[in-house]
């Protein structure tokens, strides 16, 4: 049997290494004591990278791949809603993840996250993040009136479509936000019937 030999960067579970020995826990213990490997939480466990200032946390994309043991997941959260230029300015301590079988907050990888079972799309895209924000515009602080007008400007820049940002308020969100949605697209077709670009504030 081939020695384990743990890639950089990469993070496992305990469970990755029954390939390699009859008893993980005890060969995870031992690449532990001599440096190999890092203990993220229990179960959790970092090939770090190195610099010259010392190990280099592991990328949050790799830590939640290995918490939710690969099972589908999607970041979100401000960084993708304020991205949009919808009104959202919002700064979140934690990353909010979206995912299929764990809910709470964690400690990964000198990292938080909110981790929420969530259904969401296997391919989010950016019509998905702007219903996914309007679902949480009082988290975020933003007014229904901003964010009807920063959907109309978007959809009429071409930036968001109006056909899949229907689609996703239909799947994805509730009574109101379809409703929200359907405001957003109704004055951008008023205007059209009146044939010119919607005002802004």
């Amino acid at each position: 049997m081939k020695r384990f030999r743990p890639k950089v960067g990469k993070v496992y579970r305990t469970e990755d290494l029954a390939r390699w020995t009859p008893n993980p826990t005890r060969m995870v213990q031992r690449m532990v004591q001599s440096g190999e490997l890092v203990r993220l939480k229990k179960g959790l466990y970092l090939k770090p990278e190195r610099n010259r200032y010392g190990e280099m946390p592991p990328s949050a994309t790799e830590v939640v791949r290995a918490f939710v043991k690969d099972s589908p997941y999607v970041f979100t959260g401000p960084e993708y809603w304020n991205a949009l230029g919808l009104g959202s300015t919002a700064v979140f301590p934690v990353q909010l993840v979206y995912n299929t079988k764990r809910s709470g907050e964690y400690q990964l990888g000198g990292r938080r996250f909110r981790l929420s079972r969530q259904r969401f799309p296997r391919r989010p895209t950016p019509e998905w993040f702007a219903v996914d924000l309007i679902e949480h515009r009082a988290l975020v602080g933003v007014d229904e009136d901003t964010l009807k007008r920063g959907l109309t400007r978007a959809v009429t820049a071409g930036t968001l479509s109006a056909d899949r940002l229907a689609t996703m308020a239909k799947k994805f969100g509730t009574k109101h936000t379809q409703e929200m949605v359907a405001d957003a697209l109704g004055a951008l077709q008023g205007s059209a019937l009146q044939g010119g670009a919607p005002s802004t504030p």
